[in-house]
């Protein structure tokens, strides 16, 4: 991997980390493409830390939500009343639908990715989920809920639609997005919800992941090329946060289930020739 591959990288893990059309599928491509080998002593340390950057960009936009939450919930502790306050409650939401993605993520992920040796054939399997996903949801659901109507059970079918990016693999903000839409939430109170409840999974499977990082020799000599990896990854992906909440006030998810559809049956067709 050379600076130049680490730029188009980020670019990409920017693009469609919250976009709903599979980051992981979309790096598998490019870096099939590029010729980049999974052996490739660089891209696992990579991998992690332009995932990391995303993840800080999701903090950064949302960080009045994200604080006014926190204050909420430290001050319902405090005053023993934690569920009185609406942001203390959409805190204990939000962990509450975090459980199923952590408890699959750790019990699930190895195995799953041992399953899979063609990059594109793991590819078109999570475009193909993450396109039937969102079909299914624009499809079926009714989309009249707001944020503020949401309960124990909204969060828990918002946790286990994530599950999906862990097992079989399909995109996080789709699923997630999707099984909010299942629960009639318009398209703007799930994607929102989403990326809220995506910030302390993504933040806790980084650092978790991050751990591995120092058992890399010579990670010195591959900083620089990280380094712009994560600059871009954190720049694009707060661009692409922004972009697509204002997307969906007026749009449907119609133009990335086509786009995730037609990409995977690429991907097949390349994989069989």
């Amino acid at each position: 991997m050379n600076i130049f591959q680490s730029f188009l990288l980020g670019i990409l893990q920017g693009l469609t980390e919250f976009i709903p059309i599979s980051s992981t599928a979309h790096l598998l491509i490019a870096e099939h493409i590029m010729k980049i080998l999974p052996s490739d002593p660089a891209l696992f340390a990579y991998n992690v830390l332009i995932e990391l950057g995303t993840t800080i960009a999701l903090i950064v936009f949302f960080w009045k939500d994200l604080w006014t939450i926190i204050k909420a919930v430290v001050r319902g502790l405090i005053q023993h009343k934690p569920f009185e306050d609406p942001n203390a409650r959409l805190g204990w939401l939000i962990l509450l639908a975090t459980i199923p993605a952590v408890l699959a993520g750790f019990l699930l992920k190895k195995a799953v990715e041992q399953l899979f040796i063609n990059p594109l054939i793991e590819s078109a399997i999570r475009l193909f989920i993450t396109a039937l996903v969102l079909g299914l949801a624009e499809w079926l659901g009714k989309r009249n809920r707001k944020l503020d109507s949401i309960n124990w059970v909204d969060a828990l079918v918002f946790g286990l639609a994530q599950v999906l990016s862990v097992f079989p693999g399909a995109s996080r903000s789709g699923t997630t997005m999707s099984g909010g839409m299942a629960r009639g939430f318009d398209r703007p109170s799930a994607a929102r919800f989403a990326f809220l409840m995506s910030a302390p999974v993504m933040l806790a499977a980084g650092a978790y992941e991050s751990l591995d990082l120092l058992k890399i020799p010579d990670l010195g000599t591959f900083l620089p090329l990280l380094a712009v990896g994560f600059v871009v990854a954190a720049f694009v992906g707060w661009l692409s946060i922004k972009w697509l909440l204002g997307y969906l006030n007026k749009h449907t998810f119609y133009v990335f289930f086509i786009y995730c559809a037609l990409l995977g049956a690429a991907c097949v067709a390349f994989a069989l020739v």
